[in-house]
C-alpha cells in the first residue's frame, strides 16, 4: 500500500465551465485521483458527478467550501468562519460546511480540508511589524536577530491575549459537525495556515485534538507551504512541527516556496526540503499537489514526477 496522489483542482478550476472536462484534463496528466478544492463553483457539479459515475478518476478529498455558497464564483474559504461569533455568520458557516460534508460524501472523498478561523484585527495585526521589521531588514536572520525576537515575542503575547473567545469559537464549531462528518464517513482535516492572526497557532494542533476528544472525525492536514512560510518568520520548525503532529496526520498539501516568498510553485522550484518531508508520509496518508493556475502543464508532471520518485524511494516494491 502506497499514498494517494492528487492533483488540486486549485490548478484549473478557473479555466473551466465544465467539472468534467476539468477532471478530464487532470485525468489525462496521469493522476488517478484528485482533490476538489474551494473553488468549485456550482456549474462545475454535474460534470464533477458525471466523471465520478464514469470512474476515470476517484476524489481523494475535498476543501471546504465545496461547492461554493451560490453567488460566489471565486475560491472562498473564509467567507465564513468557524471562529466568528456573530450568530448569523455562525449559522452561514455551519449550513455550508455541512453541506461541503454532504458532498464530499457523495463524491466518495475520505477527507473534507478545513480552515479553522482567524483573530480579527481591524487596524494594526501583529503581523504587520514582523512583516515591515524584515522588509526593513533583510539582512535579519529570524533566529539570531535580537530585535526581531522582541517583535515576534510582543506579537505572540498581543495574538494570545485576543484569541481566547474565537479559539473557543472554533472548537465549539468543529463539536458542532463532528457527529455530521462522523455519520457520513468523511474526516476532517485541520489545515495549518501561513497568516499569524490564522487559527490555530501551531503549537496549538495537540490541545485542539485533546479538547476535540478521542471520538472526533478531525485529523492534521499538513500544507508544506505554510509551514515554510511560518518557519521564515521564526514561528516553528518545520521538522518539528511535522514530529509534533505525526501521529494525528491525514495528508498533505505539497507545493514549494520560491525566494520571494510565493507558495504554490512547483516541486522543486523552490526551497522546502521534500526529502525531509516524505520521511513522515505514510500508506495511508492523501498527497495533494496544490498548485497555482500560473503553474505551467510541464512543471504539473514534472512535480508529479518528483513527487513519485519519493513516494517509490519511501515506499519500494
Amino acid at each position: 500500500m502506497k499514498p494517494i496522489l492528487a492533483l488540486s483542482t486549485s490548478w484549473n478550476s478557473f479555466r473551466h465551465s465544465d467539472g468534467y472536462q476539468m477532471l478530464r484534463e487532470i485525468a489525462d496528466l496521469g493522476f488517478t485521483h484528485a482533490e476538489l478544492s474551494h473553488g468549485i463553483r456550482i456549474v462545475l457539479v454535474p460534470g464533477i458527478l458525471r466523471a465520478i459515475e464514469e470512474g476515470f478518476i476517484k476524489i481523494s478529498s475535498t476543501h471546504n467550501f465545496c461547492p461554493l455558497p451560490t453567488g460566489i464564483t471565486q475560491a472562498a474559504p473564509n467567507l465564513f468562519e468557524p471562529s466568528a461569533e456573530e450568530p448569523k455568520e455562525h449559522a452561514q458557516w455551519l449550513r455550508h460546511t455541512k453541506r461541503s460534508l454532504d458532498f464530499a460524501a457523495q463524491v466518495h472523498a475520505q477527507v473534507c480540508v478545513f480552515h479553522l478561523g482567524s483573530v480579527r484585527f481591524w487596524f494594526f495585526p501583529p503581523s504587520g511589524g514582523l512583516h515591515s521589521y524584515l522588509s526593513k531588514h533583510p539582512a535579519a536572520t529570524v533566529r539570531n536577530d535580537a530585535a526581531y525576537a522582541r517583535k515576534l515575542k510582543k506579537a505572540l503575547a498581543t495574538l494570545r491575549g485576543r484569541m481566547t473567545h474565537p479559539w473557543q469559537q472554533t472548537i465549539k464549531s468543529l463539536g458542532e459537525v463532528n457527529a455530521y462528518a462522523r455519520e457520513r464517513g468523511v474526516r476532517v482535516g485541520c489545515e495549518n495556515r501561513e497568516k499569524l492572526e490564522e487559527l490555530p497557532l501551531d503549537d496549538d494542533f495537540p490541545a485542539l485534538f485533546e479538547a476535540l476528544g478521542p471520538e472526533t472525525a478531525g485529523g492534521y492536514w499538513h500544507d508544506t507551504g505554510h509551514a515554510n512560510i511560518k518557519e521564515s518568520l521564526g514561528l516553528l520548525n518545520h521538522r518539528a512541527h511535522l514530529e509534533q503532529n505525526a501521529p494525528r496526520l491525514l495528508g498533505f498539501h505539497l507545493h514549494d516556496v520560491n525566494d520571494k516568498g510565493k507558495d504554490h510553485q512547483a516541486i522543486g522550484a523552490g526551497c522546502i526540503d521534500f526529502n525531509m518531508v516524505s520521511s513522515f508520509w505514510r500508506p495511508e496518508h492523501l498527497l495533494t499537489l496544490e498548485l497555482s493556475p500560473r503553474v505551467t502543464v510541464d512543471d504539473v508532471v514534472e512535480s508529479k514526477r518528483r513527487t513519485e520518485a519519493l513516494i517509490a524511494r519511501r515506499f519500494p516494491g
